[in-house]
């Protein structure tokens, strides 16, 4: 099995069948529009046009399982995306990365690439780890999504190749970036 044996909804609800990105290196990531890490979507964003060009597509797929940081319907998080971050590269329907309806494409991206821990050598990482204990003490064990901006970088093949927690910026994963164009 690989993300190409999924098909999901895009922003304006048309089904999408995600071999429609094979031989394309994916870097997936679960987003909201008003979380700490929103202004992710700038590194996205610059990600997505510097190296498209060779070969890689960020996906977005919108969630409001973590505080309700995202509850505008599909226009509003699209308009938003765009208006404000001038965000171009695919977006997607809001759906659960986590629970019991989890879309079945993150149940096989956190499956495929295990959670890490967070970043504690980092003040962000410190906060989330509060946050997530505060309100979601459940999301502390196993490897589902701990929080909004978990990304996951799939490599052409449909593998997933590395995740990464919302703690390590868009800037931070280049060069793993890099090295699966290569």
């Amino acid at each position: 099995m690989t993300v190409y044996d999924f098909r999901v909804k895009d922003i304006s609800g048309k089904e999408v069948f995600l071999s429609e990105y094979s031989e394309k290196l994916l870097l997936i990531v679960n987003t909201a529009s008003k979380c700490g890490f929103t202004p992710q979507y700038d590194g996205l964003e610059k990600l997505y046009q510097k190296y498209k060009n060779q070969g890689l597509v960020v996906l977005g797929f919108p969630s409001n399982q973590f505080l309700a940081q995202e509850p505008g319907g599909e226009e509003e998080i699209s308009s938003f995306c765009r208006l404000n971050y001038g965000v171009t590269f695919p977006l997607f329907s809001k759906i659960d990365v986590r629970g019991d309806q989890m879309d079945p494409l993150f149940q096989y991206l956190s499956d495929s690439a295990p959670f890490q821990g967070f970043e504690m050598s980092k003040e962000s990482g410190k906060k989330i780890r509060a946050v997530v204990e505060k309100y979601y003490p459940e999301n502390l064990e196993g490897n589902g999504i701990k929080w909004n901006f978990t990304k996951f970088l799939v490599g052409r093949d449909g593998h997933v190749m590395k995740r990464f927690e919302p703690t390590q910026t868009p800037e931070e994963l280049e060069p793993s970036i890099e090295a699966a164009l290569s």
